[in-house]
């Protein structure tokens, strides 16, 4: 530990899932590894069996819970809020999202009632529930609803909050009063470039092949893709799809590719180390989510690993993209999610395919703005204007104490 580190705040940053499955892992941990690297002290807790635990080697301090629905995350948490109550003088900061909002609403308690300035609390937004009205199931129209109760809880007990861009910000209405900052998702560009060592570019009689790489669930838009693949292959043009990963639209996307003469291809979720090889043997990532609240306010992480992958990208002309991307001539866009839309920008990828190369050297070049190293400084550098304004508001109140 540096001499630096002795002088800056403990923070405890819950997760309230398995860092060693989830598919946005990288989030996390690269994110704490990079605020570590700096000096700073961050304790992240995350579901697993009790003990540190080294994951993709970044030290994490697990702790079990029942897998029993309902009950678990109550099990969890208080698990964790008893961790950080036995730790109160040396923790500073406790960084939590909307799930822990209930349960480190009781630290809030315990502060009200003792007096205690700290730790402070701050609630960060990384996502928007996404269940369509007409596909999401009871289970996930009853966790939106959640959601909303705890983010306003959440909003209640903390000292601040941050956010993944401004419009999530924008989105979920977070007081001026209490807005910390925002900080970006990105991506480990030394690991996804990699990609770029193995690629065969395309001769002109090859399959262009577009990969997605993420959840499958029905609001993300895949079977428009699927279809438009389809569509044109039946033109006459050679295109393969694969789809790595899981979701609730995966079975019916298994159905589908089982339709299409292996040119549209479901794959089950490969480890983080494994994802490099399989963006290799592909030549453009594909990000067709239509123009929702949900995902225009976001930071697509798949977005900027596809980047660093060295891919050309073919995107939906929405505001998470726009964003990153603006006037770069990397990617083939899509003016909306519609399945016609979306051939016709296959028609353009098709016409335009001996350009690939050397959009991909634009989009790796682009990605280098985009590394977990400037989320955590974005990040860092929200956390202490933070600091600082609650130690001037600790300042004022024992002021005011004083007369």
């Amino acid at each position: 530990m540096s001499d630096k580190s002795l002088h800056q705040p403990h923070i405890v940053w819950i997760y309230t899932g398995s860092l060693s499955r989830a598919m946005d892992a990288a989030t996390w941990l690269r994110t704490v590894e990079e605020m570590r690297n700096s000096g700073w002290n961050v304790t992240l807790i995350a579901v697993g069996p009790d003990g540190y635990r080294q994951i993709r080697g970044v030290e994490v301090l697990c702790i079990s819970r029942p897998e029993i629905y309902l009950l678990r995350q109550v099990v969890y948490h208080l698990r964790v809020i008893s961790f950080i109550v036995r730790r109160l003088a040396s923790t500073d900061l406790v960084l939590f999202h909307e799930s822990s909002a209930p349960w480190v609403s009781l630290l809030w308690l315990l502060r009200w009632l003792t007096g205690r300035r700290k730790p402070l609390l701050v609630m960060d937004t990384r996502t928007l529930p996404m269940p369509q009205l007409d596909k999401g199931t009871k289970k996930e129209k009853l966790r939106e609803k959640a959601y909303g109760y705890m983010s306003r809880l959440g909003t209640r007990c903390a000292d601040g909050r941050l956010a993944i861009t401004r419009r999530m910000a924008d989105a979920v209405h977070i007081p001026a009063e209490k807005f910390w900052g925002t900080w970006p998702s990105g991506a480990d560009v030394e690991h996804f470039s990699l990609a770029r060592l193995d690629r065969n570019w395309p001769l002109p009689d090859d399959p262009v092949k577009l990969v997605y790489h993420g959840s499958m669930h029905y609001e993300r838009n895949l079977m428009a893709l699927c279809r438009a693949v389809a569509q044109a292959n039946a033109e006459g043009m050679l295109f393969e799809l694969s789809l790595i990963g899981d979701g609730t639209e995966r079975a019916e996307l298994e159905n589908f590719a089982e339709q299409t003469n292996g040119s549209v291809r479901v794959i089950r979720p490969v480890q983080y180390a494994n994802i490099p090889q399989k963006l290799a043997q592909s030549h453009i990532g594909a990000l067709p989510f239509p123009d929702e609240d949900k995902f225009r306010v976001s930071s697509p992480i798949k977005l900027f690993e596809y980047m660093a992958a060295g891919l050309p990208i073919l995107a939906t002309r929405i505001a998470c993209h726009t964003d990153v991307i603006g006037s770069d001539e990397y990617a083939f866009w899509a003016n909306d999610a519609g399945e016609q839309t979306l051939l016709d920008t296959l028609r353009v990828v098709w016409q335009s395919r001996d350009l690939s190369s050397d959009m991909g050297q634009h989009a790796a070049s682009a990605a280098q703005a985009w590394t977990w190293k400037g989320s955590a400084n974005k990040l860092r550098k929200a956390l202490e204007v933070g600091i600082e304004l609650s130690n001037r508001k600790d300042i004022y109140v024992n002021k005011g104490k004083s007369f």
